[in-house]
């Protein structure tokens, strides 16, 4: 099955009772468009926060495009919280299912420690890690207030945490490895919260994450480019993953409300994201580092 995108799309897919099933399987075929099949052949990845949404897609790409890949999650079975369709047990086994070799590693990358532990068992399992996609985060909890002068303490330190702490120490633990190949590609996953402010001062805690975030990545881009490995970031809009359909943003009226703020008129899904990742790690990026490319669908906030 092929995403259907662009032409032919009738405005009134996604409201249907299949949108769940329709994000699902965009992000598990993962086939479309593929140009590069092949190009990772021996290559290992890791990839975060993978057991379901964009990380899932984002690892399936990857396997598809011949790398083994690390299935990194807090939980490895997190599908099952939104209800996401998968085609076996685990993202592991649909790895596996493509011909790679897959290894699940639960932890919490937000631990320094953790996240350090993890690429060590990665370079004992296959001995080498040439790709690192920083997947894990999001905008988690229900806090009283995200206001920039009254998010409290806990939250803002959570938030910073799941998507700051995990992104960093990620990179860190890879840096090692990739600096004695003298190779390798990491893309971290930002967020279009990270470039811009919003017009009532809220969700200061995951917006100012999200943009650490992206300048984090242009200044590590900086200190290991010379060691040919390249450090990029994607800036994701509106995409309609288990969660965020889960949570309600698939529906009538926030449609209503996002599409017109969007050029090509549709919410964005995994599968969008994963071929802007597949461009990053292969080839077709060699000269790209430091670089953070939105993708949105020409969304613009105001």
């Amino acid at each position: 099955m092929v995403a259907p995108t662009g032409k032919g799309v009738k405005r009134g897919f996604l409201c249907s009772e299949n949108v769940l099933r329709y994000a699902a399987l965009a992000s598990i075929t993962c086939s479309g468009g593929i140009g590069q099949m092949g190009k990772l052949d021996g290559q290992v990845a890791i990839v975060t926060g993978a057991a379901r949404g964009l990380g899932r897609a984002y690892a399936l790409r990857l396997a598809r495009l011949g790398a083994d890949v690390v299935i990194n999650d807090i939980n490895l079975e997190a599908a099952k919280e939104y209800d996401e369709e998968l085609a076996a047990p685990t993202v592991m086994a649909e790895v596996e299912a493509l011909g790679r070799r897959s290894l699940g590693i639960q932890a919490d990358v937000s631990r320094r420690e953790a996240a350090f532990r993890m690429v060590e068992q990665v370079m004992d399992t296959f001995g080498r890690v040439d790709i690192l996609v920083n997947n894990a985060g999001g905008a988690l909890g229900q806090p009283k207030s995200t206001l920039a002068s009254e998010a409290e303490e806990d939250y803002y330190r959570y938030i910073m945490a799941i998507n700051l702490d995990s992104m960093i120490f990620c990179c860190q633990a890879v840096s090692g490895p990739m600096k004695r190949a003298r190779y390798g590609r990491i893309v971290n996953v930002g967020s279009q919260a990270g470039l811009w402010t919003g017009w009532d001062g809220s969700g200061m805690p995951y917006k100012v994450a999200k943009a650490a975030v992206i300048h984090y990545t242009r200044i590590l881009a900086q200190e290991l480019g010379p060691y040919g490995i390249n450090v990029n970031c994607i800036a994701p809009a509106w995409i309609l993953s288990s969660r965020a359909i889960a949570q309600g943003r698939a529906s009538a009226e926030t449609r209503a409300i996002l599409e017109p703020r969007i050029a090509l008129r549709r919410l964005g899904v995994p599968e969008d994201c994963a071929k802007v990742v597949e461009f990053l790690v292969t080839d077709l990026s060699d000269y790209v580092t430091g670089q953070c490319i939105s993708v949105c669908g020409g969304y613009i906030a105001f």
